[in-house]
């Protein structure tokens, strides 16, 4: 087993080295670039459409409405990395780390507005007259057939990652955060869990949107105001917060305290890699979700999901980030989600550790349904729909196990799998990339006649 570890590890430092950084950074940047930055342009624009698609509904157009599938998209991606992973990064990048998960979020809103925009584009609708897309789908019926191997292999790299990273990881984070906080045995943590998850999966993407669209937004919130108050304790220390994260963005870290010194290459590559983990742009996820969205207009859906990244990164990544720097335990040697509780507990000592607990069981319980569905449309995509029911039930079986054992090479195997699904993802949105543009200048200049 040590000797698989280790081959893992070796594994997932090649696919997460800088090849994958350059690939990742470089396709949002040439996004960004051939749409004329129209992402960052229209962030209030796009805060207005999510408001706006609430009351989208046109059972024609899909099965649930826009905003219910971009909650679908956060439920997945507003998840363990946004506390565990944020905390990672800065415990083994510094500080600077949460500057380059900024970066590959600004550029990631160009990536993830292009994989929305194809998924919405070149969806179909199954044999039980459902609406699906995604990466695989806009392979099929958007390039020519000599690249449909290449949707295979998407499809066949997320259906494994998501039992690893979408639902024994995210159950495994949850029995762990409970265990720790109240002492309540990982059994009987992985029985709830996997009750309530198989209540809203075996629903389907309906009953998994209409959760969605009512937990995610009241669970944020609540996060962010658990935040304010750590915080709020150490206000006088933000503007130093700032400055350090800007500083050691492109100076070496050095040793302190517990912390053992970073590199600038490492604090890029932990706040890129931690940046994916928790807004998955680059990895088509989200384009699965929107594809099942109440619209009739790719780019719409496009706007729409790009908030997804902006929301999961620049705000709740944000939060967590700040709240562990100016806490001052960031270089206390501790890292994930203990480094998290640590800066709740600076703040709010005796109670911190039970809300961080808690946000931290809700965050990864939501992704758990997210990727259920991901995993699900993966699966349909090789298969056909006769393996939903049975997905179903083996989700749940994935969820309670992931609960009571111990997951390190599941970790490695989630993390190797996520990297390999963005390959395909990436080289079908550069080759895409025309039919992205050309539907962009089309809305806008359609928006701006009508407004006139």
């Amino acid at each position: 087993m040590q000797q698989l570890t280790e081959w893992l590890q070796a594994l997932n430092g090649l696919v997460w080295g800088i090849p994958m950084i350059v690939l990742i950074l470089g396709t949002g940047f040439y996004l960004q670039l051939r749409l004329g930055l129209m992402p960052l342009r229209n962030i209030g624009y796009g805060f207005r459409m999510i408001w706006k698609s609430r009351s989208v509904h046109d059972a024609s157009s899909g099965d649930i409405s826009p905003f219910a599938a971009l909650m679908t998209a956060l439920s997945a991606t507003v998840g363990t990395g946004n506390i565990a992973g944020v905390a990672t990064a800065i415990a083994v990048g510094g500080p600077g780390a949460l500057f380059w998960m900024w970066m590959t979020a600004l550029v990631g809103m160009a990536t993830k507005y292009a994989e929305v925009v194809v998924a919405v584009k070149y969806r179909e609708k199954n044999p039980r007259g459902h609406w699906v897309g995604g990466p695989m789908y806009a392979i099929k019926n958007g390039l020519s057939p000599r690249w449909r191997w290449l949707g295979t292999a998407f499809a066949i790299f997320g259906g494994l990652a998501g039992f690893g990273i979408g639902a024994m990881v995210q159950a495994n984070g949850i029995s762990s955060a409970i265990e720790g906080a109240f002492g309540v045995q990982t059994w009987i943590t992985g029985l709830v869990v996997a009750a309530l998850t198989g209540a809203v999966v075996l629903g389907g993407i309906t009953r998994i949107g209409a959760v969605a669209e009512k937990l995610i937004p009241t669970m944020c919130v609540v996060y962010i105001l658990c935040v304010l108050c750590v915080l709020g304790t150490f206000a006088d220390k933000i503007p130093a917060a700032f400055a350090l994260i800007f500083e050691q963005a492109f100076n070496p870290t050095a040793a302190v305290g517990g912390f053992a010194g970073s590199t600038v290459l490492m604090a890029i590559r932990m706040g890129v890699a931690r940046g994916i983990f928790s807004n998955e742009a680059g990895l088509g996820t989200a384009g699965i979700a929107q594809a099942a969205g109440q619209s009739k207009d790719p780019v719409f859906s496009g706007i729409v999901g790009m908030m997804g990244t902006f929301i999961d990164t620049i705000i709740v990544c944000t939060m967590t980030g700040l709240a562990i720097v100016v806490s001052g335990v960031w270089n206390s040697g501790a890292s994930g989600a203990l480094l998290s509780t640590q800066s709740f507990e600076a703040a709010m000592p005796g109670v911190g550790k039970y809300l961080l607990a808690i946000s931290l069981a809700l965050f990864a319980f939501t992704t758990i349904l997210g990727w259920a569905y991901y995993g699900e449309k993966c699966w349909n995509y090789l298969v056909g729909p006769v393996c939903e029911k049975p997905f179903r039930l083996l989700w749940v079986i994935g969820v309670y196990l992931g609960a009571v054992v111990t997951l390190d090479v599941a970790w490695l195997v989630a993390d190797t799998l996520n990297a390999l699904m963005a390959i395909p993802n990436l080289i079908s949105l550069l080759l895409l990339s025309p039919v992205i543009a050309r539907l962009t200048r089309e809305y806008f200049a359609a928006k701006q006649a009508s407004e006139q």
